[in-house]
């Protein structure tokens, strides 16, 4: 390709993709890109693990993880602008494998049909307006916690996976090992991001899990045992969901298929709203009344991503908290997106490889992104306790249920229950009530359960 061409071509992905408007380049676009990519390229690995506890083929599985996942975040890319990517969503695949197939006895395929007719809920709801309804009933204090909580559950995640917080029956969690090879190696990549940061250099966080991932392999701190693995493997998970057996005429499933149902709903919902309100914030993407632009494409590419990942053949694709890392290597566009989705397609052929990255080199990364996330608690006013009450469930529950929709829900609830109360409630604050009366609901079936 000629000099000129490059220029034109360059020039045509920074109109679309707004560069110059969002103060970035291709550049720090494609380093963002790769570092959103290599903190989520575990799920390669481990949602085939996963469901292949439901029967799965494993192959299949690793092949459906990647050509979903890219997939989807290049149409939130192109279609959205936003540097947000999209993968199978964890928690739900275990739901999927350990309760649904495994705990309610339904077949795997049944399981991906519930799955897409989620996704076409998901459609529905989102083209009549209601899950943007929900968005703009939660009040603005709740949303900032919820950015903050998921700042916790990302930093959370990342000292699991480093090793240097672990389980502990007395106390729930401990402090781990430091001297173990994994927490040693995530502590080097911890202040190798760290001191970058501190330097403003960009691409830090990328740097740091290259080089914490060469050190890795340099002492034989990386262990890798690759599995026969070809791209047609696919075949054998794609378009395979049994749609008669979601509501077939014996009725062997009864009512624990709207139990899935509800559970693939209301997970992934708020879920994804938390993650849309966590990234968006901490890439300045958030316009100054509080709302999001261009979020309808957002919600519509999310459900569709849902579709496409069960006719593929994997459990409910959702938004990614680890996109966050990318918009802290600099990622202000959907060209951020973009590029994680190529790679995670070009990992189609490659995918047992992913585990050559060690969770210790991606655990800083995920560090040092939960910490930024702090931020929008500065908005919280912590003096009133009408606001801090909620707004602290919400933090709390994040990460200590490992479970957005969880904290999202305890906040609403308590915030609905504070208002009516106090006798605050007006007529605009019906969906809060019936947002707060599911929540309620919901807890009280899982209860009985």
């Amino acid at each position: 390709m000629s000099t000129t061409e490059e220029k034109q071509r360059t020039g045509r992905l920074a109109v679309w993709f707004e560069l110059a408007e969002r103060g970035t380049t291709v550049r720090t676009e494609v380093l963002a890109g790769a570092t959103t990519f290599l903190t989520m390229a575990y799920i390669i690995v481990v949602n085939p693990a996963i469901l292949g506890a439901a029967g799965m083929p494993i192959a299949a599985v690793a092949a459906a993880t990647c050509f979903a996942a890219g997939v989807a975040s290049i149409l939130m890319g192109c279609f959205a602008n936003v540097p947000l990517a999209l993968a199978p969503g964890m928690g739900l695949n275990a739901y999927f494998s350990f309760t649904v197939v495994q705990g309610m006895g339904v077949p795997w395929p049944v399981a991906l049909g519930c799955v897409l007719i989620s996704g076409v809920v998901f459609l529905l709801l989102t083209a009549a307006g209601i899950r943007q309804m929900i968005l703009a009933a939660i009040p603005p204090h709740l949303l900032a916690a919820v950015a903050g909580g998921i700042g916790l559950f990302i930093g959370f995640i990342g000292l699991k996976n480093a090793g240097i917080v672990v389980n502990n029956p007395a106390t729930s969690v401990a402090l781990g090992d430091l001297h173990a090879p994994s927490a040693a190696l995530a502590l080097i990549g911890l202040v190798t991001i760290a001191v970058l940061s501190v330097w403003r250099v960009r691409g830090a966080v990328l740097i740091g899990i290259v080089a914490t991932t060469l050190i890795g392999w340099a002492f034989s701190l990386v262990t890798f045992t690759p599995q026969p693995y070809s791209f047609e493997a696919l075949t054998e998970t794609a378009f395979k969901l049994d749609l008669g057996g979601v509501f077939g005429a014996d009725g062997r499933h009864g009512l624990g298929v709207i139990e899935i149902l509800f559970v693939f709903l209301f997970v992934d919902l708020f879920d994804n709203i938390g993650t849309l309100v966590a990234v968006t914030k901490r890439a300045g993407l958030v316009a100054p009344d509080g709302s999001i632009p261009r979020l309808n494409r957002m919600l519509f590419t999310d459900a569709i991503a849902t579709i496409i990942g069960a006719l593929a053949g994997t459990s409910t694709v959702t938004s990614y908290v680890e996109s966050a890392a990318g918009v802290e290597a600099g990622g202000r566009t959907g060209l951020t997106a973009v590029v994680t989705g190529l790679l995670f397609l070009a990992a189609m052929f490659v995918a047992p490889y992913a585990q050559l990255i060690p969770a210790a080199a991606t655990a800083p990364a995920l560090i040092l992104v939960g910490a930024l996330m702090m931020m929008p608690l500065a908005e919280v006013a912590w003096d009133d306790p009408e606001v801090a009450i909620p707004a602290f469930l919400t933090v709390a529950l994040i990460p200590l249920t490992f479970s957005i929709a969880n904290g999202l829900a305890f906040g609403i609830t308590a915030h609905a229950v504070l208002k009516l109360l106090r006798g605050k409630i007006t007529k605009t604050d019906w969906l809060l009530l019936v947002l707060a009366a599911l929540f309620v609901l919901r807890f009280a079936w899982l209860a009985a359960g």
